[in-house]
């Protein structure tokens, strides 16, 4: 009998690890491409080069309960990236801007270095949430130097305390994000801190 049951309990285990193992899990990303937000190629000359801690690029979607604990990250058991988010992030900018992938820069070519701190879900109350994107912006010229910077903090509202909603929040942000990086583009344009820039909009202004 004492054999039996051990069996039987070794047999539930492995059928429960099973049932684990095959739990469905929810693959997200920042949806169908935006509206390009620039004319054309005008921003081509510039690439982009998205930097985070592993932690934050990895295919899990992260949160903070804000009310219990803040310093811990904490992870959707059952939601997942359907890639790294410095990949969806970049795909989203260069698809609102035009700019170039890091890989396609050459001796010619500006960098636009987004360095985030911060990619994730933050809960307030437990009904209450917002996505944070949290970092530095730099703009480097062909000889990395520094062109200009920006601080970036952008924080937008989650409209259901679940994965689903912290994701449709982050893409918000992430749209947010690329209309922030346009408009202080186009500054740093005026004040003619981009001529270096291969493919700048000269003949824009």
């Amino acid at each position: 009998m004492n054999s039996f049951a051990s069996l039987l309990a070794a047999s539930l285990l492995v059928a429960c690890g099973g049932l684990r193992s095959t739990q469905p899990t929810d693959s997200y990303d920042f949806g169908p491409p935006p509206a390009r937000l620039a004319d054309g190629s005008r921003w081509s000359g510039i690439a982009l080069e998205i930097r985070m801690p592993y932690w934050f690029d990895a295919l899990t979607i992260e949160y903070r309960l804000l009310y219990d604990s803040p310093l811990k990250l904490r992870s959707y058991a059952a939601s997942r990236w359907a890639a790294a988010p410095g990949q969806l992030l970049a795909q989203r900018l260069r698809q609102q801007l035009g700019l170039s992938g890091a890989r396609d820069r050459n001796a010619e070519t500006c960098l636009l270095r987004i360095e985030l701190q911060e990619l994730s879900q933050l809960f307030a109350t437990p009904q209450q949430s917002s996505a944070l994107l949290q970092g530095q912006a730099t703009l480097l010229d062909t000889r990395r130097r520094t062109i200009a910077g920006k601080a970036l903090a952008i924080e937008q509202p989650a409209a259901s305390a679940d994965a689903r909603g912290g994701v449709s929040a982050m893409a918000a942000a992430s749209a947010e994000l690329g209309k922030e990086l346009l408009a202080w583009l186009n500054d740093v344009e005026k004040r003619g801190r981009l001529n270096d820039c291969r493919a700048t909009a000269g003949q824009h202004q």
